[in-house]
């Protein structure tokens, strides 16, 4: 059997979809049984050791303890492994944490978005700021020591004040970990097509101001930055997600999940009945050449570890010096044998990687 894997479990269901997802979801949740046994059916076939696992969604918390549990049993799972869960406020009750930490969750990410209720009305949320609170109280009671908080940046409605006040409230309930996103209007969602709701986002130069804004405020409540949109305190570093950024081994299973193995990236069509009535689940390759030299920096680029020199081979030397100018404009640094973006360097890594990767051409 070859090395740990991550495993990342697909749950396609929700109550109701918000206005900016456009991830694979829908509200036939009287397909949840069908859907599991068939998730359990493909863990089974794939013979693969883990040591992290993430239920992501849709709502992962519209499966039962049960579920859960019966779906972690099915998997050769590590003793230490980081099981992740997302949940949503609405539904994160105490009986219901209290079951998914029975059944082996070890870690949860909670999706609070924001702690004006404005902003939550316009997101679709289902939420208040008062189940928010709610949420995290009962998640710290069922026993959860490793807690993680989802933020966005420029929602509807949303000023540096309204920031301000989400990121003290929620730094102030001293979570393990915050994610915090910047807002991308996707096509084909429903915030795509409302002028209005997108007329009350933040522009480009705003968004910006509220990133630094996040990454300044959260620095000073305690919180390192270890990843573009990531923070956490000293060792809550997401186990899971850094294997997607470090290039190492994950199984998606469900409709829609993607996988990274056998030094292929393949993908499971976003069908749910396809998934369910299949033997195994249909996967299709999307590429069959990944982790080039370049695409390994553009990832590495997302860590605030940065990117090792030592794996540039001959191009180290280019590298370098496409690097100094960028260096002295205060968007990267070079230093112990690593580049490393700044926060400033994170709002424009798209353009400062298209510099550097043409190294490897």
């Amino acid at each position: 059997m070859s090395e740990t894997a991550g495993l990342y479990i697909h749950i396609p269901f929700c109550r109701r979809k918000c206005v900016y997802c456009d991830f694979y979801s829908l509200s036939a949740v009287n397909l949840t049984d069908e859907y599991v046994k068939a998730v359990i059916r493909n863990i089974k076939a794939k013979e693969k050791r883990y040591d992290t696992v993430y239920f992501g969604g849709g709502t992962p918390t519209l499966l039962s303890a049960q579920q859960i549990y019966d779906i972690l049993s099915a998997a050769d799972i590590e003793k230490n492994a980081e099981i992740t869960a997302e949940a949503n406020p609405d539904s994160a009750v105490l009986s219901k944490l209290m079951g998914m930490r029975s059944a082996g969750v070890n870690r949860l990410s909670l999706g609070v978005q924001s702690f004006c209720g404005r902003e939550l009305s316009a997101l679709g949320r289902l939420h208040s700021c008062e189940q928010a609170l709610s949420a995290f109280g009962n998640a710290r009671r069922a026993g959860f020591e490793n807690i993680s908080l989802d933020l966005m940046l420029g929602i509807p409605y949303q000023t540096k004040k309204s920031l301000e006040k989400t990121l003290s409230q929620a730094a102030e309930l001293y979570p393990d970990h915050i994610s915090a996103y910047m807002l991308k209007i996707e096509e084909g969602t429903p915030l795509w097509e409302d002028r209005e709701l997108q007329s009350n986002c933040a522009d480009s130069d705003t968004l910006a101001d509220m990133y630094l804004q996040t990454a300044d405020t959260l620095e000073k409540y305690g919180y390192h930055q270890y990843e573009i949109s990531n923070f956490c305190r000293s060792g809550y570093e997401c186990r899971h997600n850094l294997k997607y950024w470090r290039c190492e081994d994950y199984i998606g299973i469900g409709a829609a999940a993607h996988s990274f193995a056998d030094r292929k990236r393949f993908a499971v069509p976003a069908d749910i009945n396809r998934f369910i009535n299949s033997g195994l689940q249909p996967e299709e390759i999307t590429d069959d050449s990944p982790c080039s030299p370049a695409e390994k920096m553009m990832l590495r680029l997302r860590l605030t570890e940065g990117y090792p020199l030592s794996e540039a081979g001959e191009a180290s030397g280019k590298l370098i010096r496409l690097c100094a100018p960028l260096e002295k404009a205060g968007f990267l640094s070079v230093e112990k044998g690593n580049i490393r973006l700044t926060p400033n360097g994170f709002l424009v890594s798209n353009e400062i990687i298209c510099r550097l990767t043409c190294c490897f051409d």
